[in-house]
């Protein structure tokens, strides 16, 4: 018989404003928002500022609506990532198997930590009070036998909590839950499922899956019903390469001039291309987001014969993918460029010319020069005068409140 798994999820509790209240003890026991600028969105609230209803993703001038007394502080992106390696150190100092989902939140498989640390809860003690000792914050940890069963409990132990499934206990925990609790059940799979009436868990796990797979097509229907069993043999993955990068703009006020979209799109491929090769990669799949002023999102996308990551090379095909949009005037609040489909390996192409090489050679002489000379000291012509001049707030990934 296989050893049973003990997996942990550990989840910061709102960790951009717990950071924002411990660089600044003031703001405690305040409603406290992370997130600037009216057009800006909000990345994070504490609890207190959860109560009057603010949520991740919502635009910040509808946040201070809800609460116009709450403090809104601008996000401290590098303080977030300083202290996130701290953190994921002390995970390491416990086991070797952490897959970090985000900078605030990780798997980590303990099973083989036991008998030198421990039962998996005073693993989990242990690891609460190291992190509140050494970084002055709070986590919440959700110990179960899979990775799908222990983040639900690290979810309904918020704040600073612990909550253990056993193996016996997985269907009590999880029949009752919504079918939104569920991986992959999103307002439209919810919608769905409602129309089936299917509004628990269990009622989901009691419908035949070859009704399910006819609602929800294969791999939806097929997911669903498993994990509405408990079922997730997913092991913890440690180092999992980056998958995705991005980088996105919101602006400080709609933008409906071609040309300065445009270099606002080349502003953002050059960011987001430069941490493709701070990460000795290129990317294959290039894709552009557009939101217009009245939220309504589009995406695009172009798979390349041959991956690239050059900024040049990459701009190229963004710029494509928002000109076939023909969406000039139209008023825009939010673009951003992604890039996907990485390898790690340089293309090689034969050609009558050595345009491509040259494109790479250029590019890896710029990255020497900001190196040496700092982040701002080579732009592209078409990036002069600064986009300073539009205001706005720059994000990466967007991501649900933790």
């Amino acid at each position: 018989m296989s050893e049973i798994s003990s997996i942990l999820h550990i989840d910061m509790d709102a960790f951009y404003a717990s950071v924002a209240e411990l660089d600044n003890p003031s703001l405690k026991g305040k409603a406290v928002v992370v997130g600037a600028g009216a057009r800006g969105v909000v990345l994070s609230a504490n609890y207190l500022a959860r109560t009057f209803g603010i949520r991740a993703a919502m635009p910040v001038g509808r946040a201070k609506r809800l609460a116009p007394h709450a403090i809104f502080v601008a996000p401290e992106h590098h303080r977030y990532s300083e202290i996130s390696e701290r953190v994921m150190e002390i995970f390491h100092s416990f086991t070797p198997l952490v897959e970090p989902l985000s900078l605030d939140e990780a798997f980590l498989d303990v099973t083989g930590s036991l008998r030198l640390k421990g039962t998996p809860r005073e693993i989990a003690i242990a690891i609460r009070a190291q992190v509140e000792s050494q970084e002055g914050i709070t986590c919440s940890v959700g110990i179960a036998p899979s990775k799908f069963i222990a983040k639900l409990a690290s979810g309904r132990c918020k704040p600073n909590g612990i909550l253990e499934i056993a193996p016996d206990r997985i269907l009590e925990f999880l029949h009752p839950l919504p079918v939104s609790a569920i991986w992959g059940v999103g307002p439209k799979t919810a919608e769905s499922l409602e129309r089936l009436g299917l509004r628990t868990v269990k009622e989901l796990a009691d419908t035949p899956r070859s009704t399910l797979i006819r609602a929800l097509g294969e791999a939806s229907g097929a997911s669903l019903y498993e994990l509405a069993w408990g079922r997730d043999y997913r092991d913890v993955t440690p180092n999992e390469p980056e998958k995705s990068i991005s980088a996105a703009q919101t602006f400080a006020r709609d933008i409906d001039d071609p040309e300065i979209l445009l270099q606002e799109f080349l502003r953002l491929t050059e960011k987001a291309t430069a941490r493709l090769r701070e990460s000795g990669l290129f990317a294959k799949t290039i894709s552009i987001k557009v939101r217009y002023a009245d939220f309504t999102t589009i995406n695009r996308s172009k798979t390349l014969p041959l991956a690239i990551n050059t900024a040049h090379d990459t701009y190229e095909v963004v710029k494509g993918l928002y000109l076939a949009l023909k969406i000039e005037g139209a008023r825009l609040r939010l673009i951003g460029v992604a890039l996907e489909n990485f390898s790690e390996d340089a293309p090689e192409q034969m050609s009558f010319d050595e345009r491509d090489k040259s494109w790479r050679h250029v590019q890896t002489a710029l990255d020497k020069a900001r190196n040496r000379f700092g982040g701002g000291s080579v732009h592209p012509a078409r990036l002069i005068p600064p986009y300073e001049k539009l205001g706005g707030t720059s994000q990466g990934p967007e991501r649900e409140l933790e």
